[in-house]
């Protein structure tokens, strides 16, 4: 048996914390006949387990008789690659538009004639009705969502969609400020109304037993290693695989520098690029270890309480600051502040 973690992002590892109740939130909304909402996003830091949630979920729906779902590159022109992936489902090639054929698929025709200049819109919306008729649902997964052009337009159409009252669903992750960004566009008020989850830590007791059971470790092995993950889904994965991949021969220490090495690479650097001076101030005033006052910063940052309740408002909603004890924050990823000090 090969190593039952991974880094690689987005996909599923052998060994995975199923975030049951976020699943069943957001099936639970879509499968309803009516349903309750028919758009929702996912938020949070980068390495949390946004896409691996989406595909958990997309999976699961799909294996449902009356659903289709398709993914979306948020790289692309997010129309026209709906249009695509809506052919691409009822097994078909953009060819068939340039030569004028008709055909029959799962169970229903679909003409498009001799109409090669047709826009993406009106391929879409052609498929659309005839899933209505075959009363099938269709839900669209985008990964990793920014708010540029080619969202604005595919959102402010996903919204006639609604209104036209397609059934037609919408599952979107993104960072903190991309979600935010999209809802507080006035261009997309519609997704400001939309049901959002915001990724939570997972549970270190969860950790601790998979790493038990998946190193054939000690429980207080286990358990300290959870804590050192601080429940951040991107250490879980990579603590995990580089305890397997040692077999017990190296230190915990040095499988921990080895992690920093991975966290580093992987997703800290870049986290570190999206912040201002002054973010990186306040974070250079955090411990690792436990939580610290938020006089202390004021006093080291020279800011006042006002001034710093902006900054600390700012990191909460990035992912990077923990404020579960008043007057305290805490910094939320695992050993951030001794690998991210390097990059002074």
């Amino acid at each position: 048996m090969g190593n039952p973690f991974t880094l690689t992002f987005g996909k599923k590892p052998t060994e995975y914390i199923i975030r049951r109740e976020n699943i069943e939130e957001i099936e639970s909304n879509f499968l309803e006949n009516p349903a309750r909402c028919q758009t929702y996003l996912i938020r949070g830091v980068r390495g949390s387990g946004k896409t691996v949630l989406m595909t958990a979920i997309a999976k699961e729906i799909a294996e449902q008789s009356d659903w289709v779902c398709v993914d979306l590159n948020s790289s692309q022109n997010l129309l026209d690659d709906l249009s695509y992936r809506l052919l691409d489902e009822c097994e078909q090639s953009t060819r068939i538009l340039d030569r004028g054929m008709d055909i029959s698929v799962a169970g229903f025709g679909i003409g498009f004639g001799s109409k090669s200049d047709r826009d993406s819109v009106s391929r879409c919306e052609e498929i659309l009705n005839l899933l209505k008729k075959q009363k099938k649902r269709l839900l669209i997964t985008i990964d990793e969502v920014c708010n540029d052009q080619s969202m604005k337009q595919f959102a402010s159409q996903f919204q006639i969609w609604l209104r036209k009252e397609y059934d037609i669903f919408l599952l979107m992750t993104g960072l903190f400020e991309n979600i935010n960004a999209i809802q507080n566009d006035p261009q997309l008020t519609f997704l400001l109304r939309s049901p959002k989850i915001t990724l939570e830590p997972l549970g270190i007791s969860q950790i601790a037993r998979q790493y038990e059971k998946a190193l054939n470790i000690t429980k207080d092995i286990a358990v300290q290693l959870g804590k050192e993950t601080k429940g951040y889904a991107f250490a879980f994965q990579a603590l995990g695989m580089l305890y397997y991949d040692s077999e017990k021969t190296s230190s915990i220490e040095k499988i921990l520098d080895k992690m920093d090495e991975y966290l580093d690479e992987y997703v800290y650097k870049k986290i570190w690029s999206g912040l201002s001076e002054q973010d990186r101030n306040v974070v250079m005033q955090l411990s690792d270890d436990k939580a610290v006052k938020v006089k202390d910063i004021c006093e080291a940052t020279g800011m006042t309480s006002a001034t710093f309740s902006k900054y600390r408002e700012r990191l909460v909603n990035k992912g990077l600051i923990t404020t579960q004890q008043h007057g305290y924050v805490e910094l939320a990823l695992p050993r951030f502040k001794r690998i991210c000090e390097y990059y002074l």
